[in-house]
């Protein structure tokens, strides 16, 4: 069996590979058209910044090492530019020596990933602006950087390639802004998250241009970004970095079947439309785990996955591609942002009626030194408990709750089971109630009727003419650094002196600075006859939100800072950078 593939990194060279450990005599040919095969995208930027210091480290294997250890023929700097699957051949053009040749196959797999979009703008073609996907790409600005020594870059894109580059150059001094069309980064999260990311970035002095247009580009004294309906960003580099798209070129020549954003329309066996000719990675088309819908998601994880599948069926085995729903995971400096299956706003748009809960738990025990907050938001569809997706921000532990999650709707589970995960626990890693089992039994809470809840997107709606009573329940430091107008302050552990203060008929509306507080206000309240609503995410979440404010990264176990000192409470408040009234 003669097997060709057309790609040698993420799913071309898993392919290779395994079809080699299924069938030791079949003969498999990779064409790759760079100069490097099995090399990892994510860790590009990281080459950028020097904290990758070595670019072998890039690539995983190297032609000779294929060769040696597997007998697979890697040819890189080959481009094949022609399918005849009727002859079941096809044309390959070499990139060295510019000769053109027909090479034969039995099967044929296409890995040719993805292409960064690259808009027709004025000036685009300037070699101060920069797309990154390849090695040489990575070479190539990693070079101008060190020749050049750029005092300022901006990056047109917001996504992860940007965001992480921008990491890389501020740590090596650069001045970065970060230009991005819609109104947040990061489309994987939605906007009150990614406002937690917005304020991390700020906070390292990297500029946010969101809402900005760009429109071309113009050589002066220094590259000018040019800005619809506002002036000019002058700088020494640009990366273009927004988005990609399948490289499908071949196939749509090939006659195969392409379906949304032109992907290769595969089956769950990753065949094509065409007999012998199979497809994987950046460039198909695949089944959103959630929704069943059609997608086109870019990850390296599904991407290897798929080329294992492709194998174990060329070599006779019955594997299936159960699809994807784009589990992600970003560094940020010392802040994760990670993700899995629907946001928010992608179950409104699919007309999903859902509900979700907000979060913010230590990353571990709050008595062992070191907790830091995290940010969850979980999403889940009311009718059927199923869980849609989650988002988490924070810093240490977040990849692994997601990672829960996401195992969790993978198996089928009901969000209310979160709450009986048997998660591992000790001092230095978690509580004993792991963030993941608080969101169950928050929800179990809000299904089983035990709270009703409102948001922060619902905060501004509700009135101030007397007719709700809005309750904060922080202490009194908290309330007088920041509260939202309306809003009364009883501390909780003076709410019952003070329940004849409020009247019953009216709704209670009751806010603290994570949820908790104002979840045991809302119990008590509820004990005495009052119609009440807990404040989903809490103070630090609005501020966070509405007032773009700095996470804090470390937190006292809610309202435990209630009996110290004056000078106890500046020196921790000053710590946190907030500006303290007492």
């Amino acid at each position: 069996m003669k097997v060709v593939i057309v790609g040698g990194v993420a799913g071309g060279a898993t392919a290779a590979t395994r079809l080699r450990r299924l069938d030791e005599h079949a003969q498999i040919t990779v064409f790759e058209r760079s100069g490097y095969i099995s090399y990892a995208n994510c860790g590009l930027p990281y080459y950028i910044g020097g904290v990758i210091e070595d670019k072998e480290e890039l690539t995983l294997q190297t032609p000779e090492s294929i060769w040696n250890r597997f007998r697979i023929d890697m040819k890189v700097h080959h481009e094949v530019t022609d399918i005849n699957a009727v002859k079941k051949t096809v044309t390959v053009y070499n990139l060295d020596t510019g000769k053109v040749y027909e090479e034969s196959y039995d099967k044929l797999i296409l890995s040719p990933g993805a292409k960064p979009i690259k808009p027709n703008l004025p000036g685009i073609d300037n070699d101060k602006i920069f797309t990154l996907r390849t090695v040489e790409d990575t070479l190539k600005i990693r070079s101008f950087v060190e020749e050049k020594k750029p005092k300022t870059a901006v990056m047109v894109g917001g996504g992860f390639i940007g965001l992480e580059v921008a990491e890389n150059l501020c740590d090596l001094g650069v001045k970065v802004t970060v230009v991005q069309r819609p109104k947040q980064l990061m489309n994987t999260l939605d906007y009150d998250m990614a406002t937690l990311v917005h304020n991390k970035l700020r906070s390292k002095g990297i500029s946010l241009k969101l809402g900005g247009d760009v429109i071309g580009f113009e050589e002066k004294e220094q590259l000018q970004v040019l800005l619809k309906d506002d002036e000019p960003i002058s700088t020494d580099m640009v990366l273009m970095a927004i988005g990609v798209s399948p490289e499908t070129t071949l196939a749509k020549k090939a006659g195969l079947e392409l379906g949304i954003k032109g992907a290769i329309v595969v089956n769950d066996k990753m065949e094509t439309s065409v007999p012998d000719i199979y497809a994987v990675g950046d460039a198909v088309q695949v089944k959103h785990t959630v929704t069943g819908n059609n997608a086109v998601i870019s990850l390296a994880g599904p991407a290897n996955k798929q080329g294992r599948i492709v194998a174990d069926n060329i070599c006779g085995l019955d594997s299936h591609y159960k699809g994807s729903m784009g589990s992600s995971v970003i560094k940020l400096f010392d802040m994760t942002a990670a993700s899995t299956g629907l946001t928010e706003k992608a179950a409104k748009d699919a007309g999903i009626d859902y509900e979700r809960v907000v979060l913010s738990p230590a990353s571990h025990a709050g008595y062992y030194p070191g907790a830091k907050v995290m940010t969850m938001k979980v999403v889940y569809e009311k009718s059927t408990l199923k869980i849609l997706g989650a988002q988490i921000v924070g810093y240490d532990g977040v990849d692994k709750r997601l990672d829960v999650i996401a195992t969790a709707i993978s198996a089928g589970m009901k969000a209310t089971e979160l709450k009986d995960l048997d998660l591992a626990y000790a001092p230095p890693y978690s509580s004993a109630k792991d963030p993941v089992n608080m969101a169950g039994f928050m929800i179990e809470n809000i299904e089983s009727g035990i709270v009703k809840q409102f948001h922060y997107d619902e905060l501004e709606k509700l009135p101030r003419d007397g007719s709700v009573t809005l309750l904060d329940t922080r202490t009194q430091g908290e309330y007088v650094r920041g509260h939202v107008d309306g809003f009364i302050n009883i501390p909780v552990d003076d709410l019952r002196e003070n329940i004849d203060k409020l009247d019953k008929s009216k709704p209670v509306y009751v806010m603290c600075q994570s949820g908790l507080r104002s979840y045991i206000s809302c119990r008590i309240l509820s004990g005495e006859g009052f119609d009440c609503y807990n404040f989903s995410g809490g103070y630090r979440f609005y501020e966070n939100v509405m007032r773009e404010t700095n996470l804090i990264e470390s937190s006292l176990p809610c309202g435990m800072d209630k009996n110290l000192g004056r000078d106890e409470k500046t020196l921790i408040y000053a710590e946190r950078g907030t500006k303290v009234r007492l």
